[in-house]
């Protein structure tokens, strides 16, 4: 038998939190890929506060509408400040400053107290956030789940926290996902503060060249002939000689041997041109150990310029290099199956651009063995098939790369195909045994050669593998596989303009009013959203779709009612604005609305909500809910864009909306257009028997609103009389 019900059990208890139902692979396969994104970072030697915030990041595409953050306790004033949040505006930081621990002092605050997790889900009620409730209403932050960031002794010296805009509690996977952030950080924090000390220990080698002191830094003085002369107590306990020992031979007698006769040449030339000389050196100790050193050399002259003795300060790097060493080792290899890593597949990739084939595979049904098998046993299988794959392609490097994806680098152009045949047929032909158990393996696989973003391709061509099925293999064709650059060129352009536009109130509405066709006069106004940027007034039709994708649409529905409602303030004037599905599902804007008309002292019934055709047609349960309490509360309801879509007049009467507005495609051709002349018929029939209102769109010359007239549409809204303007 593979594994006993026991043992089973066991390894699903030890998979879960205090009885949450267990990872899964993929979720583990995503906490895998953050930190090998994270670590690869930290390998090259990126500034600390860049990965954290990378960190951050990546952890808030784990939860949909959440931010990320991470703060401190200063540890002279025992406040906490904020020192990574990517997507908290500056506002929120701001009020987020000075913040005190304590068991009032909202989720970061009680987790630096208590030195434990607080997971909370609703801030607008639990006494926890007594102090920071100003800040959950103002910022809508509906959720906070935080866990202490520790240091070597275990002390709480911050918090790494998920705040979300929407009341939820977390995961197993969740707060797995926040212990290894919370732990990445004290990794990176640990390390800034290692290199921090060693540039600070540096620098006090460089301005300590001269003196001859008692320090850590070991010290050796020589005369003019260079002949040791003096040394001091870190010398003896650093090299294993003592200083009685030493004096007057020369210093040659701790080279190791590793640096040739060039490079001493080069530092004496330097040492007697410059008057000083540093770098890191490897001498050996007594015992014939070697020793890394950073050294510091001088040259102290007489008033004459006349060499009276060299000064060498050094600082032993071998405990260090070695720590570095390991950690890097860590880093860069798989801790299962000791194969290199992604990490360091990425560093061998970035190294240069010659021309290389890599071979991507992913083990078939392999969630399956987990499932069926426990996850211990499936590690072991990992390990198993990691070592045939080392065996069949001895001439390659293998790493893994994800949970059960395996790669096979080749430092030079191959057949990949005849590879990936050669891979298939020594799996299948050989069974892989574990525990008395067989297992044939079989491979999806895809494939790349060539130089330039070599993973990139290979990771599409598995795609396209897996689109075909099980155990299928395809190769990477440039003129099939290459992404659209330039719409992904645009997307980002777009998305980096929405994100300054924000951050620097450029988000704005415009207003366009809207005419009573019996009194032909403006009777409303509806908001709508323009990006200005270099002294051009850009529509939502060039970054709609970008922030969509961003997922920054309710964001800047915010800043749409928040500048519309300030405009209508102490007024009788009435106020449409658009709500798209993203706003809906965020639950948000009951609570939002509602702040916003006691902020500025409007009333619902002067605010009529825009929903898209689509939204009101195949609109979620959830969706129709809210809509229905906001229609309760006041608010009026326009489906805006009739006619573009499903068309569910079912839906539009269930939710007794007040306005039907006509999508302008039907209405700018009305004059000339019998097909849209009938639809645009059809649908006043259907709303005026209905007691709804209807609005006509785009009506920008006389002829135009002639048949809008003839056909008794109540509002007209286009250039004709009202173009969008920055006030009402």
């Amino acid at each position: 038998m593979a594994t006993s019900t026991d043992e089973l059990h066991k390894n699903t208890e030890a998979s879960c939190y205090a009885g949450e139902v267990p990872l899964t692979v993929e979720e583990l396969d995503q906490i895998l890929q953050l930190q090998q994104m994270i670590f690869s970072r930290v390998a090259r030697n990126e500034d600390y506060l860049s990965i954290i915030n990378k960190l951050c990041s990546l952890t808030e595409s784990f939860l949909t509408n959440a931010v990320a953050s991470v703060m401190l306790v200063d540890s002279e004033s025992g406040l906490m400040s904020v020192l990574a949040a990517p997507s908290v505006p500056d506002a929120g930081i701001d009020a987020l400053q000075g913040l005190k621990p304590g068991r009032t002092g909202g989720s970061c605050g009680n987790a630096v107290f208590g030195n434990e997790p607080v997971y909370v889900r609703d801030t607008f009620t639990d006494p926890r956030w007594t102090d920071l409730r100003h800040i959950a209403y103002d910022f809508n932050l509906c959720s906070c789940w935080s866990v202490p960031v520790r240091n070597e002794a275990q002390e709480a010296i911050g918090s790494f926290a998920l705040s979300s805009f929407e009341h939820r509690t977390p995961s197993a996977f969740h707060k797995r996902l926040l212990d290894v952030g919370a732990s990445i950080v004290s990794i990176v924090l640990a390390r800034h503060a290692q290199d921090q000390h060693l540039a600070a220990s540096r620098k006090r080698i460089e301005l300590m060249g001269t003196v001859l002191t008692q320090s850590s830094e070991g010290v050796l003085v020589t005369d003019a002939h260079n002949r040791i002369v003096e040394t001091n107590q870190a010398f003896e306990a650093i090299t294993g000689y003592c200083g009685e020992e030493v004096k007057g031979l020369d210093p040659k007698l701790l080279s190791s041997g590793r640096q040739g006769a060039a490079f001493y040449k080069d530092m004496w030339a330097e040492l007697t041109l410059q008057g000083q000389w540093h770098g890191e050196i490897v001498n050996q100790r007594k015992d014939g150990s070697e020793l890394s050193q950073w050294m510091s050399l001088s040259v102290i002259r007489d008033t004459l310029g006349k060499v009276q003795n060299h000064v060498a300060v050094f600082t032993d790097l071998t405990e260090l290099k070695a720590g570095k060493a390991k950690l890097v080792d860590a880093l860069e290899h798989d801790q299962l199956t000791g194969l290199p890593n992604k990490a360091k597949l990425s560093m061998l990739l970035d190294a240069d651009d010659h021309p290389r084939s890599l071979l991507l595979l992913n083990v078939d049904n392999f969630s399956y063995i987990n499932t069926g098998y426990s996850l211990a046993f499936g590690d072991k299988l990992l390990c198993a098939i990691a070592q045939r794959l080392v065996e069949v392609e001895p001439k390659a490097q293998i790493f893994r790369v994800n949970a059960d994806e395996f790669a096979i680098y080749y430092d030079q152009v191959v057949d990949l195909k005849a590879a990936n045949v050669r891979v298939l047929k020594q799996f299948f032909s050989r069974q892989i045994n574990v525990d008395d158990l067989g297992f044939n393996i079989t491979f999806t696989a895809g494939g790349a050669s060539g130089s330039g973003s070599l993973f990139g391709k290979a990771v599409q061509s598995l795609r396209k593998a897996r689109e075909q099925g099980k155990n299928q293999f395809h190769l990477y064709n440039a003129d099939t596989d290459e992404p659209d650059q330039a719409k992904r060129a645009e997307h980002i352009y777009w998305n980096s303009m929405l994100h300054d536009a924000l951050s620097d109130g450029r988000i704005v509405p415009y207003f366009q009013g809207i005419r009573d066709n019996q009194s032909g006069e403006i009777v409303k106004y509806e908001a709508l959203v323009r990006l200005l940027h270099d002294h051009t007034v850009h529509s939502p039709y060039v970054f709609l779709e970008a922030a969509r994708l961003s997922g920054l649409l309710p964001l800047i529905t915010r800043r749409v009612i928040d500048r519309g409602f300030a405009q209508i303030t102490g007024t009788d004037i009435e106020l449409s604005v658009n709500i798209t599905e993203e706003d809906l599902n965020q639950h948000y804007l009951e609570q939002y609305l509602e702040s916003k008309l006691d902020e500025y002292q409007v009333s619902a019934s002067q605010v009529t909500l825009e929903i898209l055709e689509g939204v009101s047609s195949t609109g979620k349960k959830n969706h129709i809910k809210q809509l229905r309490a906001l229609k309760a509360r006041g608010y009026r309801l326009a489906i805006d864009d009739f006619g573009t879509e499903y068309s569910n007049f079912e839906r539009i009467l269930e939710l007794n909306v007040d306005f039907v507005k006509i999508d302008a495609k039907y209405i700018k051709n009305i004059a000339d257009d019998k097909a849209s002349y009938e639809i645009t018929r059809a649908i006043v029939y259907f709303a005026k028997n209905a007691g709804i209102a209807t609005i006509a769109e785009f009506v920008h010359n006389q002829a135009v609103q002639d048949v809008v007239d003839q056909l008794g549409i109540e509002y007209s809204q286009g250039y004709l009389f009202s173009e969008p303007a920055e006030s009402v």
